[in-house]
């Protein structure tokens, strides 16, 4: 049915559900689900200062599109210093990593609830200039009360999910009336472009976000001790979540000749629990965060910001998020900027268009729960089949980095 008021119903029912908001912000505090420190923010009451000049406005939801905001970031601060650069997201995994990769002079707040009143006293304490939105970010009412400030407005790496796409198309005008506020549209990929079109967007062109990062950072230190404490080069799981680990597990017990293994899962608290289920499997286990430098057959990274080090370290890995339903795979670039082979699993709906490139450039291996042991020990046996598809890999993710640098020049066109 179309409901060409569908927008206005929206902002009304927000409007009223917008008194429980901070009970609701509580509740999920007390399940660690937000920073009971920063809930101010949330309902956009913190008492930030505002500093004087342009201000960017840029918001990725979790991880993976916090992320890939930080090429923007470092341009920014690069090409023009005098801009203040303010970063939101909306989960305290994101916020934590930003914190130790956000550039000097970059703000980093957590994103408000899309009520009217939170929206309103947002966009009146930041004025931002312009507002750049990465992927399916598409809050209503902090849009349109950016649009009615003058605020100058881009959606980018943008893509929509095929419920979201299904459900924005049932409300034609109110789709076209959201989109019509953006400045600029930079879809992710062509389906994408084409979505986007079909409900009303006027696209200017592809960027994945995704692409055009920098490989991750080291702490060269930590890295000369990890390549002592691990003479043979161990494998990596990466980003794990419940679920993952037993699959994992069984596979490293089921190979005839075991490496050492790192097992960095995505939320580092899980930490005590991978390492019970490793040592029910006859695997004896460490945790870095509590013995840093204990040898163990597997060492569970829980700890933030050390990716770029675990990558830099291993001979292969698995990139986890991808070997159960409903998490739609992780970040699969990383590994290649750093040169580490990857298998992944079957389900990277969220990263589509990378691991089918990937895919056709030979960079990838991809493996089920059950053929995810033969696929490790094949990579295991042979180490120089598994460093030419890392060299694929790393010569595909190049050239795509390429292509989306430029397109981060056309946004830094709207910065005033």
């Amino acid at each position: 049915m179309i409901r060409p008021d569908a927008l206005n119903l929206y902002r009304a029912a927000t409007g009223l559900l917008e008194p429980v908001a901070p009970a609701l912000l509580a509740h999920r505090a007390r399940k660690g689900k937000e920073d009971p420190a920063r809930l101010a923010e949330r309902l956009a009451r913190a008492d930030t200062p505002r500093p004087e000049g342009p201000l960017v406005w840029l918001h990725g939801a979790s991880v993976g599109e916090s992320l890939s905001i930080l090429p923007l970031v470092e341009r920014l601060r690069a090409e023009k210093p005098e801009v203040t650069v303010l970063v939101t997201s909306g989960t305290t995994t994101s916020a934590a990593l930003l914190a130790k990769r956000l550039p000097p002079g970059a703000i980093h707040q957590y994103a408000p609830v899309d009520a009217p009143g939170a929206a309103r006293r947002f966009i009146a304490q930041w004025k931002p200039d312009l507002a750049v939105f990465v992927e399916s970010e598409l809050w209503p009412n902090l849009l349109l009360e950016a649009k009615a400030a003058g605020t100058r407005l881009a959606l980018v790496s943008a893509k929509l999910s095929d419920r979201s796409f299904a459900s924005w198309s049932t409300r034609p005008q109110a789709a076209y009336r959201l989109l019509s506020v953006f400045d600029l549209i930079l879809a992710q990929d062509a389906r994408a472009h084409q979505r986007f079109e079909r409900l009303g967007g006027k696209v200017a062109g592809e960027a994945d976000l995704k692409f055009g990062a920098t490989p991750l950072p080291v702490d060269a230190a930590a890295l000369a001790i990890e390549r002592e404490r691990f003479p043979t080069a161990p494998f990596l799981i990466a980003s794990t979540h419940p679920g993952e680990d037993e699959i994992v597990l069984d596979a490293i017990v089921a190979l005839p000749h075991r490496p050492p293994v790192i097992l960095a899962p995505r939320h580092v608290e899980r930490g005590p629990a991978i390492t019970a289920l490793a040592e029910a499997r006859g695997l004896s286990a460490s945790l870095r965060s509590r013995a840093p430098g204990q040898p163990a057959e597997v060492v569970v990274a829980d700890t933030l910001g050390e990716m770029g080090l675990w990558f830099r370290l291993a001979g292969g890995c698995v990139i986890a998020g991808s070997l159960v339903p409903d998490i739609g795979g992780h970040n699969p670039l990383e590994a290649a900027r750093l040169d580490c082979p990857a298998i992944s699993g079957p389900f990277v709906e969220n990263w589509t268009s990378a691991y089918a490139g990937l895919e056709t450039a030979g960079g990838v291996v991809m493996a089920d729960p059950s053929t995810l042991a033969d696929a490790i020990a094949a990579d295991l046996a042979d180490p120089a089949a598994r460093q030419a598809r890392a060299a694929r890999a790393r010569s595909f993710v190049d050239a795509r980095d390429r292509e989306a640098r430029d397109g981060l020049s056309r946004i830094l066109e709207l910065v005033p």
